[in-house]
């Protein structure tokens, strides 16, 4: 007990040092202005779910699952963007995941047929003819070029089957892409950055608070890449490792993973850190509660402030529910010990009964009982040091805008207007990101999967940012299954800056995945702003 509460301090004393709160919206000088949209009108089949840029064409790519292609939209009057052509994927995989363009050259994340067997990446100039085809690790989740276009690193999640009998073993691929353009690239120009080196090494990983909980899975097996950010030289990528809660540091030039970096908790009970915890109180209730977020970031970025390198995560979460396993429950569902135990109705529905956290607890979990309850997620973003130390915490901002914003769709999900509907489950659910350089200034563009619209902060101080505005492209008045309500599920995100872009104003480009839409913002000054 004495070890579990003194890593429970611990924890949280590292937690509250490295942590800067903002607790209220504040006005500012970047917001969005919509331009136009591209609507492929499918709804919830995947069809806009990432997206690239070229600029020499002034073309956007975006992958569609619903028609296995990935569409080639002509953006080059950004007020009315309309499809130009496809690149077909038939035989290449299953699904394409993501993508990524540079010097002319398109690259894309490919799903086998079977998820567990290993996946592919497909080449294409920006004409759509191909430039080779290489395996990769299972399930490519994700892939960046590096800075000079010399490499791309692919996020090979591996997640297991259903009945969790099969697991992958999770990587990260670096491939050259030195024969490009004007050449093709092949297998051997594939190198692979695995985590067969932790083998053995698992209980050393969890004492550090890594997440390795999955049903007789070796460290190996158990690290699931998920997106990849890149140091501004190219050197270094920096790969979320999600349900894991942790980070990879990756050596791309070695193909090495260089370390494992836990990523620690997030005190829901502290001032300016609350969450509104339960979906069947009927109101917003954004409130401290005894409850340790796992921060589990999605999307990743890495840049350059005051001479160091800092990472821009968004703290999305995630659990792994399948039919062979499962580590989600709701706090009603459990038996409670210790202080949990001694407060009053802490398990009704209209408290923290509804909450949904892990039965794979890092600590604090006995025969009697959970004396600690983790949930999934920080409904935040945060900013960490190039070593993985947090040196900002957005708090409860997003839900507390969103409360101010939205009030009567207060924490909706992506497919249906419903008030208060993912408040027990993560929340907005921050995913993606992206970074963009203005007048000096590096701005941090990040989407709210659930509730829908781009969080928009300044960072170019780490340890002090500024929010900006909260654009939502979304009508809360028509209906989602009709296509007329907007921009839903916001996921894949590009900043083009003025000289590439094709009317000379810095642009936002927003895939949606539920909505199949594609939308193209204006980065523009707040007229309301300071």
């Amino acid at each position: 007990m004495l070890g579990a509460r003194w890593l429970a301090a611990v924890v949280l004393l590292g937690t509250l040092l490295g942590t800067a709160l903002v607790a209220a919206p504040l006005q500012g000088q970047k917001t969005l202005e919509r331009r136009g949209t591209y609507a492929t009108g499918f709804f919830d089949e995947g069809a806009a779910e990432s997206a690239a840029f070229d600029p020499v064409t002034k073309r956007v790519f975006v992958t569609n699952a619903a028609t296995g292609t990935v569409d080639i939209v002509d953006a080059s009057d950004v007020n009315d963007p309309v499809l130009f052509g496809t690149i077909p994927l038939t035989g290449l995989g299953d699904e394409p995941t993501g993508l990524a363009f540079h010097g002319g050259v398109l690259a894309v994340t490919l799903v086998a047929e079977e998820p567990t067997d290993p996946g592919h990446v497909a080449f294409f100039d920006a004409a759509g003819d191909s430039l080779g085809l290489v395996q990769v690790g299972s399930l490519p989740d994700n892939a960046k070029f590096t800075s000079d276009g010399r490499f791309l690193v692919v996020a090979n999640e591996a997640e297991p089957n259903d009945d969790y009998t099969l697991d992958p073993v999770g990587s990260v691929s670096i491939v050259s892409t030195s024969a490009l353009p004007g050449g093709m690239v092949s297998q051997q120009d594939v190198r692979t950055a695995g985590f067969e080196a932790w083998d053995g090494r698992e209980a050393a990983l969890r004492q550090l608070g890594v997440r390795i909980f999955g049903p007789g899975a070796s460290a190996s097996q158990d690290l699931e890449p998920e997106n990849v950010g890149l140091s501004p030289d190219g050197r270094t990528a920096y790969v979320t490792l999600q349900e894991n809660n942790a980070l990879a540091v990756v050596d791309v030039r070695r193909a090495r993973v260089r370390r494992i970096v836990p990523l620690g908790y997030k005190p829901h009970f502290v001032a300016d850190s609350g969450i509104d915890a339960s979906n069947k109180d009927e109101a917003i209730n954004i409130a401290r509660w005894p409850v340790l977020g796992m921060y589990q970031p999605d999307g990743v970025a890495a840049y350059r402030s005051f001479g160091r390198t800092y990472l821009v995560v968004a703290n999305e979460g995630d659990a792994r529910d399948y039919d062979g396993f499962s580590e989600e429950a709701r706090v009603k569902d459990l038996s409670l010990r210790g202080y949990l135990a001694s407060l009053p109705g802490l398990q009704e529905d209209e408290q923290l009964g509804r909450l949904k956290v892990t039965t794979a607890a890092p600590f604090g979990k006995t025969e009697e009982g959970y004396g600690a309850l983790f949930s999934y997620g920080a409904r935040s973003f945060s900013i960490l040091s190039s070593s993985g130390r947090r040196v900002f915490d957005s708090g409860d901002a997003f839900e507390r805008i969103v409360a101010e914003r939205e009030p009567d769709f207060f924490n909706t999900t992506d497919d249906e207007n419903e008030f208060d509907g993912r408040s027990d489950d993560k929340g907005p659910e921050p995913e993606g990101l992206v970074l963009g350089v203005l007048e000096g200034r590096t701005f941090a563009f990040i989407t709210l999967e659930r509730q829908g619209g781009i969080m928009i902060y300044d960072v170019s101080r780490p340890w002090a940012p500024v929010f900006q505005d909260f654009v939502n492209n979304r009508d809360f008045t028509g209906e989602p299954e009709a296509g007329t309500a907007g921009d839903l599920g916001p996921e894949g995100l590009i900043f083009v800056s003025p000289s590439n872009s094709p009317n000379g104003e810095p642009l936002l480009i927003v895939a949606n995945e539920i909505s199949g839409t594609t939308t193209i913002y204006a980065v523009t000054d707040d007229p309301g702003g300071s």
